[in-house]
């Protein structure tokens, strides 16, 4: 298969459209340890998934003393924070990905491989749901995430790629940034 604009297929994946999935009360969430597919979690809390894809995101992933991973992503790369209302949430990814057409990383903010530079990729899973009223709610008790209050993590919305170089935004569970030297780095960016 040839690399070519003769060739439709490649047209139809081409990484540089914009996405033309409607978001509409549609969440996207990106998830890396336990609520990926073969874990605890994702039985429980994602049942009714609509879809499960391979993706990555920028960041660097560790692992607590506990065995749960923790993932941190550059600030610059963070589009929005989540709140207490799921479809405010919801409504915030569909505006950024209007907004934004192609939600790519301007090359100042592109993953420096080879170079010693400490983000990197962080592979999981892309779930997209059509009920985040309840599920976001759920999903949140679940990572301890209370806006306002104190917690490990915190949900923000960030730029995700997918297979083919296609790009999303969904939201993830990070943690802060005074984590480095408290848990073990998982270097290659995967969590079991």
């Amino acid at each position: 298969m040839t690399d070519t604009p003769m060739n439709p297929m490649k047209q139809a994946m081409n990484p540089k459209e914009p996405s033309n999935a409607n978001t509409n009360g549609m969440l996207r969430l990106f998830v890396y340890g336990t609520l990926k597919r073969g874990f605890w979690n994702h039985d429980r809390f994602c049942r009714g998934v609509l879809a499960v894809e391979d993706a990555l995101v920028r960041g660097r992933l560790f692992e607590t003393s506990s065995g749960i991973p923790v993932l941190q992503v550059p600030e610059e790369d963070i589009l929005a924070v989540g709140t207490t209302n799921p479809l405010a949430d919801v409504a915030t990814q569909a505006r950024v990905v209007a907004r934004i057409p192609n939600p790519e990383p301007t090359p100042d903010r592109l993953p420096k491989k080879g170079t010693g530079a400490p983000w990197g990729d962080v592979y999981g899973e892309l779930l997209t749901f059509d009920d985040p009223e309840t599920r976001l709610l759920a999903i949140d008790r679940l990572e301890g995430f209370h806006p306002g209050g104190p917690c490990l993590y915190r949900r923000v919305l960030v730029t995700v790629c997918m297979n083919r170089g296609k790009m999303l935004t969904a939201w993830v569970y990070v943690a802060g940034s005074n984590i480095r030297g408290r848990f073990k780095s998982l270097s290659d960016g995967t969590w079991r």
